[in-house]
């Protein structure tokens, strides 16, 4: 059994026709049909019934077709990590961060490991710590900038605390403040309508358990919305909302913050602990790492955050 000839199954199984799969594959019709051919006594089974105009799966077929798209896939990634070591001139990430991280924080270092290594393709997932966790622990992700700490059943993954994030209360510019003091506890927004985020959002969680632990529940005048439609509801002044400060300092928002100790959550970066990431995705964690060592020496961390 040959890599090559499960490529052309592959070709066949998901065109349903051998000569456009032959020219997916860039090959002669008559060189695909004599692989597949060979394929099938190779196993001793036909993978198809070959009725003019309609080419099915026979069971052996449907057998083998999870089996191939593995194999193929495997080969795939071990050719993109040969690659990766010659010299980062080709290959992947797929990082996953939460949405503050990716307008606040990931452009200014994705543009230095752009600069670095242009070849690398760059695939960002956006998402909630939760989403981000389970993707990781299906290799969907090589790494992602989660909120820690992680849930006792969140699956067995590598941490490192990286920020420690200010939490804030946004309102509109023109709405009354708040509070009349010049920051607000925890207790000050047991009557504040609030604009919520949608279920399985950092943010939504960290804001409820706040207030629970203050023994209140708190009233939602609009719920259920993303970052973007949060921020622009609460512009429009229908209610305030719990924000990274690094977020809010980038829109026309009244903040105002927590009472001493304040509000702070911890930005982390993780990956899964029985596979090590590929290098191109091991290279990004060392420029990630050291952005945040020069932003922190010079001052130019994002608003609200601090080496944690």
């Amino acid at each position: 059994m040959q890599l090559q000839q499960l490529v052309y199954f592959l070709a066949v199984a998901d065109a349903r026709h051998f000569s456009r799969a032959a020219q997916q594959v860039h090959v002669a019709q008559p060189s695909l049909s004599q692989q597949i051919r060979a394929l099938e006594k190779e196993l001793g089974s036909d993978l198809f019934h070959r009725a003019r105009g309609n080419i099915t799966l026979t069971d052996a077929g449907e057998a083998l077709l999870p089996l191939a798209r593995r194999i193929v896939a495997d080969a795939e990634s071990a050719r993109i990590e040969v690659q990766e070591v010659a010299g980062l001139r080709s290959g992947r990430v797929r990082l996953g961060a939460t949405p503050s991280l990716c307008t606040g924080l990931l452009p200014r270092v994705l543009r230095a490991y752009r600069r670095e290594h242009p070849g690398i393709r760059l695939q960002i997932e956006e998402g909630g710590s939760r989403d981000l966790v389970g993707h990781l622990a299906t290799g969907s992700l090589d790494l992602a900038l989660i909120i820690l700490p992680l849930q006792r059943h969140d699956p067995a993954l590598a941490t490192t605390e990286l920020l420690s994030e200010e939490l804030v209360v946004a309102t509109a510019p023109e709405a009354p403040p708040p509070t009349a003091d010049a920051a607000i506890g925890i207790g000050g927004l047991r009557d504040q309508p609030l604009v919520m985020f949608r279920h399985g959002y950092d943010l939504r969680e960290f804001t409820m358990a706040a207030c629970r632990a203050e023994g209140f529940e708190p009233h939602f005048a609009v719920e259920g919305g993303e970052m973007d439609a949060v921020l622009g509801m609460v512009e429009a002044g229908l209610g305030a909302a719990v924000l990274p400060s690094m977020v809010a300092a980038r829109r026309p928002l009244r903040v105002t913050p927590f009472a001493s100790p304040g509000l702070r959550r911890t930005i982390g970066l993780a990956h899964r602990k029985d596979v090590q990431p590929p290098r191109a995705a091991r290279e990004l964690r060392s420029v990630l790492t050291q952005y945040l060592d020069e932003a922190a020496r010079t001052g130019t961390l994002p608003p609200g955050t601090r080496p944690a």
